[in-house]
């Protein structure tokens, strides 16, 4: 099925049952973006589908984008152009990963993938890493790749928003709240802009910092929604023990798979808030699954050191 058929947009909504939604007289369903494409998942189809089709409106025959060593939108982002048959390239965070190449590709699931891709890596330092956005920089990189379409770091940009506006439908018009995971702000700016009036939007991030209000505010005027900053457990790629147990749980009692670093710690969140009374009696939640499931081989590789258990694949 082509990456960009509109009929692999059609996704359905999964209701939870539990018994702390009956206790506390709510309901919630949880739509499965994460099984919208087999290796291009949840909100990475969504921020790439107008992207690559601009990069293809524009005769671009190479995508560019930045990532770490376990990013989803990396391994998205190889699949992607490798289906519509462009070429990609990933500058990834960490000039060591590129010592010994195929220690590093025997190591971690991400780059492997992305290189059975096809996608050609450049490991840089994480100093030259920080200037992904400098013009000076990218211009080095268009001397040494040639001409380029730039997807820029987690894909967001206004294309990106354009398409995470599609993950609502009508079908999604009788929720009153809808929570998110929250990485860069381009998903939650999507569903903002299309929610409806009576709905309220809950983003969880999966970082810290103040930076998301402002990205968020540079896509959607819209003030209908809160960001749930209780729940990030130390940061990007941090986990505790009872974060893990809870996705093991999850997972044993309603057969989904969450990942660690996003929809693991928004519906961890969301589960206690609901617990602690946070949601009116009768009141309607729509989760959204991001996908991002590609990233628990490299986490469990780091509970391993941690010595803190497994997530169960």
């Amino acid at each position: 099925m082509s990456f960009i058929n509109p009929e692999i947009t059609k996704i359905p909504n999964q209701d939870i049952q539990h018994s702390i939604l009956e206790l506390n007289n709510v309901t919630l369903s949880l739509k499965r973006e994460d099984q919208i494409h087999t290796e291009v998942s949840g909100n990475k189809f969504r921020k790439l589908k107008y992207n690559m089709m601009a990069a293809q409106d524009q005769m671009i025959t190479k995508v560019l984008t930045f990532g770490g060593a376990y990013s989803n939108h990396i391994a998205a982002t190889a699949a992607a152009a490798k289906e519509l048959g462009l070429q990609s390239i990933g500058i990834i965070r960490g000039d060591e990963l590129g010592k010994d190449i195929k220690k590093t590709l025997a190591q971690n699931e991400t780059l492997r993938f992305a290189v059975e891709n096809e996608m050609q890596l450049k490991f840089v330092s994480r100093e030259v890493y920080r200037k992904k956005t400098d013009a000076i920089f990218l211009e080095s990189l268009k001397q040494e790749f040639g001409d380029f379409y730039l997807v820029p770091e987690g894909g967001t940009n206004d294309l990106a928003v354009k398409g995470c506006e599609e993950i609502l439908t009508t079908t999604d018009q009788d929720f009153d709240v809808i929570c998110t995971a929250v990485g860069t702000g381009g998903t939650i700016s999507g569903i903002i802009n299309s929610a409806v009036e009576h709905q309220k939007v809950l983003g969880f991030p999966a970082l810290k910092g103040d930076f998301l209000k402002e990205e968020i505010e540079h896509y959607s005027s819209k003030t209908n929604w809160e960001l749930i900053t209780a729940y990030h457990f130390g940061g990007y790629g941090k986990v505790k023990s009872e974060l893990i147990d809870f996705i093991n749980s999850f997972k044993k009692e309603q057969q989904i798979q969450l990942d660690p670093v996003y929809t693991g710690k928004m519906m961890y969140g969301l589960f206690d808030m609901i617990k602690n009374g946070y949601f009116r009696k009768n009141t309607r939640i729509l989760a959204i699954h991001t996908g991002g499931l590609q990233g628990i081989a490299g986490m469990n590789q780091t509970l391993i050191k941690k010595r803190l258990p497994l997530i169960e694949i």
